[in-house]
């Protein structure tokens, strides 16, 4: 059984925002799979997706302010510009984390860790709607 279909994100301010519910919530169908995985591909270059900590907020947090002392803004070696200075290092940031994430299905649902959740990481300050394409791929429940 294969599933493929685009969500799209209400805009969010910068920084790490978990988006695991609003993905299951998308995808109905997720529930008619006993076994299989689910690709999240984010369609933008400012923004990522990652796998981290689902329960405590400083977490995300921290990975902002990390991130933005790691990336800076207004470097003098930037040459992208024209398009404000957070966008030079939101594509540095974006491409450090990656575009997609990848997890396993099991009996209906997100085979996560406890304390794991999927990250939207927004790295403009006006990113805007952000759109995710997803994919499932599974042996349907029997039934």
């Amino acid at each position: 059984m294969w599933y493929q279909t685009e969500i799209r994100l209400r805009p969010r301010s910068r920084g790490f925002h978990l988006v695991t519910d609003e993905i299951i919530d998308a995808l109905p169908v997720l529930h008619d799979i006993e076994m299989g995985v689910m690709q999240v591909f984010i369609k933008h270059t400012s923004a990522s997706l990652t796998l981290n900590e689902n329960a405590d907020p400083t977490v995300r947090q921290d990975m902002e302010s990390h991130f933005n002392h790691s990336v800076p803004e207004c470097a003098p070696y930037y040459r992208h510009t024209y398009e404000g200075d957070d966008d030079m290092p939101a594509h540095i940031k974006a491409s450090l984390l990656g575009a997609s994430v990848t997890v396993p299905i099991t009996q209906g649902h997100l085979n996560l860790g406890t304390w794991q959740g999927i990250y939207l990481g927004e790295h403009r300050d006006q990113g805007g709607s952000r759109t995710l394409v997803v994919t499932l791929q599974g042996a349907p429940t029997a039934g």
